[in-house]
């Protein structure tokens, strides 16, 4: 298994509640396909660089993780569909 990088961004509107359980959500995806989660780095909310969705702000978690292809493409497809989730990022973690 190889580590990654995530960088994914919330719709900023999200109670503390919503958010918490969104997070959980899509880090329960990897732990449900034999994957580990190494860190989790909530940035929180920030001024997005341009409007996504017609949001302006959004709240930004990033999470290093091993997982295998099988657990990425279950996150894409998750995230692809989720309203919650406004952008996603995976990039591979060359430390």
């Amino acid at each position: 298994m190889k580590e990654y990088e995530i960088m994914y961004i919330l719709k900023a509107g999200l109670d503390d509640a919503a958010r918490k359980a969104e997070v959980e959500k899509l880090h329960g995806i990897f732990t449900a396909n034999g994957g580990k989660i190494l860190d989790v780095n909530e940035w929180g909310l920030r001024e997005l660089a341009y409007p996504i969705k017609k949001e302006t702000k959004g709240y930004y978690v990033v999470v290093k993780i091993e997982a295998d292809n099988v657990a990425l493409n279950e996150f894409d497809r998750v995230t692809r569909f989720d309203n919650n989730v406004l952008r996603s990022l995976v990039t591979v973690d060359h430390q």
